[in-house]
């Protein structure tokens, strides 16, 4: 029986090897997809994460943010339309032949044609910041499937622990029963009885801790991707990984999200220096003015009061020329302010690129430690097992007692739980890995569920736009919720 089942955990366990991902299926969907049902695959679970996770929805509805600074970054730099209608009566008036009152109708274009730098800077720092927020949508990917991938080995592993742990369970209600019997006939002590019962006990408390695990395990898979775990199977070997943590240090170094993002920042905050220095240039717009006035009620040659009878219109152009002499010592401050903040932005960036070395090697020794201990605890699940069938036959011609045996059980189950769980480290230390050098992303996972999310469709579309009507689509969340039909949460849909 537990040659058995130790050949089940091991099919159920995590295969680890140099292939890549290979896809399930070879041809793409023409519109994103999740796939029908509950998980069942690692990949099915990474592409329902992709298509309906909140977190990496609302990343995305950030990076459209940025794509919306663009847009008002240019808007200074285009035409300026407006007008004015007024009706206006004079209380007092000492003119006889008019009643006080007139119409005035006034039209007016500016075009920008200098304004020290600030729109141009402008626009590049509202694109590099763009840079950053696709920088950090990939890198909220690469989160959200390592997240993704460990609830997924998570709850393989505690059902596996959970199946180890019921077949002991079985096995020493058997082992009691036995016990009782060969006490029945004066084989056996009561003391045997008595450490056969505490044993079965020990186990099922342990079954019962193992069981609790698993429900946790289950509905942080359901918080994560969405839906409840089916019958989950071994997930494909990890691409080949480095062979040093310089290699793989090396290769974080030059693809990390983390590190493009805040690099972009940085640049962007030199642009808003350059922005802040302009506020001391001059500013310079061509001007076209168009003004209509009626006087209201005035007399007609004829003296008969008329209906706007008397009317001038007059239509200007020119420059307009704004310089600064004197801002109180606010121009130096909004320099002064950016070029702190790009200098913070700068001190960041080598955190960063500390924090990514050190979760990069992090990864690294914790997945080659696994790999180790899959290889230790494999020679002891064995020698375990053979132990074990040796103290049986040694108990059976008197050489071993019931506790040999009790131990030698306790000790197979113990490795056997060791090595489902160095298996469970080891694939998710890999991923991590992967997600530390910038490889675990949906460009990088050849995932089937159809095209990937592209944001520059978004920037395209709305970076460049010139109507002030185009409010663009309505908010509606895309992402699944969990909570049951009919209950009480206070999350709804936005008023339309």
């Amino acid at each position: 029986m537990r040659a058995g089942l130790l050949a089940a955990v091991g099919a159920a366990a995590i295969a680890l090897g140099g292939a890549a991902l290979a896809q399930d299926d070879a041809q793409a969907t023409a519109q994103a997809a999740v796939p029908a049902g509950p998980p069942r695959t690692l990949r099915d679970a990474l592409v329902t994460t992709y298509a309906t996770n909140p977190t990496l929805m609302g990343e995305r509805q950030s990076l459209r943010q940025a794509d919306e600074d663009v847009a008002l970054a240019r808007a200074p730099g285009r035409p300026q339309l407006s007008t004015s209608v007024g009706i206006n009566r004079d209380l007092v008036s000492r003119n006889l032949g008019a009643n006080g009152s007139d119409l005035s109708v006034t039209g007016s274009v500016s075009i920008p044609v200098y304004a020290g730098g600030r729109i141009r800077n402008s626009v590049r720092a509202a694109n590099t910041r763009v840079e950053a927020g696709r920088a950090d949508l990939r890198a909220t990917e690469g989160d959200i499937f390592t997240e993704a991938v460990a609830a997924y080995m998570d709850v393989i592993r505690d059902r596996s622990i959970v199946q180890l742990n019921q077949n002991q369970v079985r096995v020493l209600t058997t082992n009691l029963q036995a016990t009782r019997d060969r006490f029945e006939v004066g084989d056996l002590t009561r003391t045997d009885v008595a450490q056969s019962d505490a044993r079965l006990a020990l186990a099922r408390s342990t079954l019962a801790v193992a069981e609790g695990r698993l429900h946790g395990s289950e509905e942080n898979f359901r918080r994560v991707i969405g839906e409840n775990p089916g019958d989950l199977q071994p997930p494909n070997p990890l691409p080949t990984l480095p062979g040093t943590p310089d290699q793989a240090t090396e290769v974080a170094l030059g693809n990390n999200a983390d590190l493009a993002s805040i690099a972009a920042q940085a640049r962007a905050a030199g642009y808003d220096v350059r922005v802040a220095q302009g506020g001391r240039a001059p500013t310079i717009s061509a001007v076209s003015t168009t003004r209509y006035v009626d006087l209201l009620g005035t007399a007609n040659n004829g003296g008969t009061p008329g209906l706007f009878p008397d009317s001038t219109t007059s239509t200007g152009i020119g420059l307009s020329l704004t310089m600064p002499i004197y801002q109180g010592g606010a121009a130096g401050a909004r320099v002064r302010r950016a070029r702190a903040f790009e200098t913070q932005l700068l001190e960041t960036a080598v955190a960063v690129e500390r924090s990514v070395i050190s979760t990069t090697r992090a990864a690294f020794a914790s997945y080659r430690a696994a790999l180790d201990a899959i290889e230790s605890n494999e020679i002891a699940v064995a020698a375990n097992q053979l132990a074990l069938e040796g103290t049986r036959a040694e108990q059976t011609v008197g050489t071993r007692n019931v506790l040999d045996v009790l131990n030698a059980e306790q000790e197979l189950l113990i490795s056997q739980v060791l090595l489902v769980t160095a298996r469970r480290d080891a694939y998710v230390a890999g991923f991590q890995l992967l997600n530390a050098m910038g490889q675990a992303e949906a460009e990088d996972l050849n995932l089937d569920g159809g095209p990937l999310y592209d944001p520059v469709v978004n920037y395209n579309r709305y970076s460049g736009s010139w109507s002030d009507w185009d409010d663009g689509p309505r908010a509606a969340p895309v992402s699944t919720r969990t909570a049951p039909a009919g209950s009480n949460s206070p999350v709804t849909q936005p008023p339309q």
